[in-house]
């Protein structure tokens, strides 16, 4: 077995690649691919311009190219496929299986689709597609795969080796051997293992494992996707409604939906929009940014309002504009951390998670222990090392141990109520908490102010 090729993708290379196109040098642009990943050529076509992908894809057979095509970042893909015809789109499909090829369609127009899937060689094949096209692509059945082995109960040892050389020809990676009845319905698995060690005239259904995991086709993916995990599962079959078995999950599909929800996750703690990517237009990327900024430069705002309302307050005590900062940050840093904490076990969904109640009352003893050590060290802190009077240290301690409190309320209960309404949780952890605990951590600040030092 040959040693597969690990691309180190640099400037220079990128020159001489680009430089071989212009000049058509057939020869280096294959040499320099032959053993390649196709992950790794697809990350490198990302970085060429749509017509230099296009030709090198076209010089690569159908087979490597449908790999490369299933690789490629979803906008440098999207270029590509609209640029083919779809007879030659259809050449490509044709070598994928049936999820990556609706991965792909559904980047199409309707009518586009029609045309691609009237062109497929493979009468199997735009069947198969034409089934996963009915499903959500965010639920199971959008997003499993139609090509799987399965064996029949009532066949021996040999019927079943027989079928499984004839199946695996369709198949890339076989992880189990699914057993239904005659009437498809899924009733467990068996191993190649017990296949294998097995006589010749043993029934499968004297071999089998009743006991399978498996998932409905309208169940969400992010909770296949959970199932997978705990389970430690490399695959997982998909049923209907009747328990007929329709497809297969595999882990490779899994780890594209964990990585899709982080990546949503961390833009809406960050406060983007939109699912964006760095390579898309100052248009769209500003357009996803700006929502959240301007309810920042709002709260921002807003805070200034609260400063100019206390503006006589401040004037008697000027000092107390020098602890505003301190106040802020620490009630957004209080609110970051107690909503992260929140957003993380509401993604793990265990069953042994705390309820909402028990949640909060945790939430509220742990800023309690954190108040009173922060609002003691900042009075010591004013009072004997910044020289302030007793009363005037006294003033900040408490502000800062109300303004504790506060920001660990807002940072755990906004996420479980946004939870409670279907709205993504991880929102909670980014702008939208620092900007409401600097407008509480203000006010709570300047009112503890009002009543201790009379202003």
């Amino acid at each position: 077995m040959e040693p597969i090729k690990i691309f180190e993708l640099s400037k220079e290379y990128l020159e001489s690649l680009r430089e071989a196109i212009e000049l058509t040098d057939i020869d280096f642009i294959k040499q320099s691919f032959d053993g390649a990943n196709e992950a790794d050529i697809a990350a490198l076509l990302d970085e060429l311009n749509m017509q230099e992908a296009l030709y090198v894809l076209r010089l690569l057979e159908a087979e490597v190219a449908a790999d490369i095509l299933i690789e490629l970042d979803e906008d440098s893909l999207t270029k590509v496929i609209y640029e083919m015809e779809p007879t030659e789109l259809a050449s490509y499909i044709d070598q994928m299986d049936s999820d990556d090829a609706v991965d792909i369609l559904n980047l199409l127009t309707i009518r586009e689709r029609e045309d691609v899937i009237s062109h497929l060689q493979e009468k199997e094949k735009s069947e198969h597609i034409l089934d996963l096209l009915r499903y959500d692509e965010d639920s199971a059945g959008g997003l499993m795969a139609k090509e799987f082995i399965k064996a029949n109960k009532n066949w021996n040892v040999i019927q079943t080796i027989e079928e499984i050389r004839r199946q695996a020809e369709k198949v890339e990676k076989i992880y189990s051997i699914y057993v239904v009845d005659n009437k498809q319905h899924l009733l467990g698995r068996v191993s190649l293992k017990k296949i294998i060690l097995a006589s010749s005239d043993t029934k499968i259904a004297d071999i089998y494992e009743p006991e399978l995991i498996s998932v409905p086709t309208h169940l969400d993916e992010e909770e296949v996707a959970e199932i997978m995990r705990k389970y430690d599962l490399e695959s997982i079959p998909v049923v209907n409604a009747k328990n007929k078995l329709v497809g297969r999950i595999t882990v490779d599909d899994i780890l594209d939906v964990i990585r899709e929800q982080s990546e949503e996750d961390m833009q809406a703690m960050t406060g983007i929009s939109a699912d964006v990517e760095e390579s898309d237009s100052i248009f769209r990327i500003s357009k996803a940014r700006l929502p959240w900024l301007l309810i920042g430069v709002i709260g921002g705002l807003m805070g200034a309002k609260i400063i100019g309302f206390f503006e006589e307050g401040l004037s008697k005590y000027i000092a107390l504009a020098s602890f505003i900062p301190l106040v802020a940050a620490t009630g957004g840093n209080v609110g970051i951390q107690s909503s992260s904490l929140v957003v993380q076990t509401l993604a793990s969904k265990s069953v042994f998670d705390d309820t909402p109640w028990q949640r909060f009352v945790k939430g509220l003893l742990i800023a309690l222990l954190n108040g009173v050590v922060l609002g003691f060290f900042v009075f010591a802190v004013v009072k004997f090392i910044y020289g302030f009077d007793a009363i005037f240290g006294f003033t900040i301690g408490l502000a800062m141990f109300c303004v504790v409190l506060l920001a660990s309320f807002m940072g755990t209960v906004t996420p479980l109520v946004l939870n409670r309404f279907g709205i993504n949780p991880a929102i909670a952890s980014g702008p939208f908490i620092t900007t409401a605990n600097d407008l509480i951590g203000l006010a709570v600040y300047f009112g503890v102010a009002m009543m201790l030092l009379k202003l």
